[in-house]
């Protein structure tokens, strides 16, 4: 039996590299950087020469981050 997140597919929209820069105030190179060290989520392959992350993806790993302001 599944789960009823598994058995329902993913809805939204992928994120294009420049989007998931301006969502998150990250670079590129900082993005890929966490990608590898596998502390950023998983990008889907969309074509042979594109790759995209899910919206609700970003959202969650920003929401998981601690809120760090200067004082």
């Amino acid at each position: 039996m599944t789960s009823p997140s598994q058995s329902r597919p993913q809805t939204g929209r992928f994120l294009r590299m420049p989007d998931v820069v301006e969502a998150t105030g990250l670079s590129s190179a900082t993005i890929n950087r966490l990608h590898r060290r596998n502390e950023f989520p998983a990008k889907r392959q969309l074509s042979e020469r594109c790759v995209g992350w899910w919206e609700q993806d970003i959202a969650a790993w920003k929401a998981s981050r601690p809120d760090v302001r200067e004082k």
